[in-house]
């Protein structure tokens, strides 16, 4: 178990040391509060010291801002190969968690925050972390994520494609992009899936929230079988089928790819970069290897029932990026023996997109969102 240590009113002190991102145990840690100057506390951050603040809660809200615009004032720059700048991009942003990571804050053994103004953050917490196993000290930036997460939680995310909101867990994707959702939810059904609705059964591979799953239920599929490799992906996706009532027509189980038998349709929207996560809510965004990729095509042509299909949602920003070319993604499906029935395009709506300070704004403004009906080669 890691444990920080650090000595304050002339006492030797130490906590357990938490990361979800699984950051490095502080080699050092200081006491901070009100009197702390943004200019010390960035020097020191910068300098690998923690600093365990002791003072107002909003005041170190103000310190981990003051911080950052710090960090802003010697932007990333800039190179002319979109892959370079992806990774200059992800090593800034790398540099600017690690420094703000630096501002630690102390949770009680029952997750209360003791300093002032502080809001209570048992639930969110006990959400995001499980049952308490002790004192710990987390970094006030982690908290606050931790807090945003609850919120959703609590007020869930309006999907159109279902006429209500899915609810999403610290640490699980969220349908924030709806085009990926409205592609599922109006591209005709395989023929096998339309001819036999009473028996027809789905795949959602990596259903993260379950919100395709629920989507392939509200289309009239019988029986959708939910997979997903992250435990907390799975409880989250339990949860809203229990909130939609639809337990009678999703089996969610895990962890894993795919489930037991075929089905007449199966739905996969992978990680669309193929690069390695750094923490929790990446692993919804970076596939290293683009290995959940492969292996979705690899198994698909013995999991498809005679005449069904699968529905590949795939954004090409990776290839706009110079992280994968589309002669590579056409080499995969060839080596799967995958036929290509079809393919519907969308364009992204999110606000990232449309962002010209954005450092990876010419490869998102180019950006095609995709769903690629596959069936086995003849």
């Amino acid at each position: 178990m890691s444990t920080i240590h650090w000595t304050e009113n002339h006492t030797h002190q130490s906590a357990r040391w938490h990361s979800e991102n699984a950051a490095p145990l502080p080699q050092r840690t200081i006491v901070a509060d009100d009197r702390t100057k943004a200019d010390d506390a960035y020097r020191q951050a910068c300098e690998g010291t923690a600093l365990l603040w002791r003072g107002d809660f909003h005041n170190a809200r103000q310190l981990l801002q003051a911080m950052g615009r710090r960090i802003d004032r010697k932007p990333p720059r800039l190179s002319t190969s979109p892959s370079e700048n992806f990774h200059l991009h992800r090593r800034s942003s790398s540099h600017r968690a690690r420094v703000l990571g630096k501002l630690l804050v102390p949770l009680d053994d029952d997750y209360t925050l003791t300093l002032r103004r502080a809001p209570n953050v048992r639930q969110a917490c006990l959400e995001a972390y499980g049952p308490s196993k002790g004192p710990m000290a987390v970094s006030l930036r982690e908290l606050l994520g931790v807090i945003g997460a609850h919120q959703w939680r609590l007020k869930g995310i309006d999907v159109p494609a279902l006429g209500t909101r899915i609810h999403p867990h610290y640490g699980v994707f969220a349908p924030v992009r709806g085009e990926y959702v409205d592609l599922v939810a109006h591209t005709p059904l395989p023929p096998a899936a339309r001819h036999s609705a009473a028996t027809s059964t789905a795949f959602d591979l990596g259903t993260g929230t379950g919100v395709l799953a629920a989507v392939l239920a509200h289309r009239g599929i019988n029986r959708v079988m939910a997979t997903d490799i992250s435990p907390r992906a799975l409880a989250c996706a339990r949860e809203n089928v229990h909130r939609l009532a639809l337990t009678d027509r999703i089996d969610v189980s895990g962890p894993g790819l795919f489930p037991e038998g075929r089905a007449d349709l199966i739905v996969c929207n992978p990680p669309w970069l193929p690069a390695r996560p750094t923490g929790p809510i990446e692993q919804g965004v970076y596939d290293p290897d683009s290995t959940m990729l492969h292996s979705f095509l690899a198994g698909l042509p013995a999991h498809l029932r005679p005449g069904g299909e699968g529905w590949l949602i795939l954004s090409d920003l990776a290839e706009h990026l110079d992280l994968r070319t589309r002669q590579q993604l056409l080499d995969a499906l060839q080596a799967a023996q995958l036929h290509v029935v079809g393919k519907i395009d969308t364009q992204p709506r999110h606000p990232r997109s449309q962002d010209a300070a954005d450092p990876l704004h010419t490869a998102r403004s180019a950006e095609t969102t995709s769903l690629w009906r596959l069936i086995p080669a003849p």
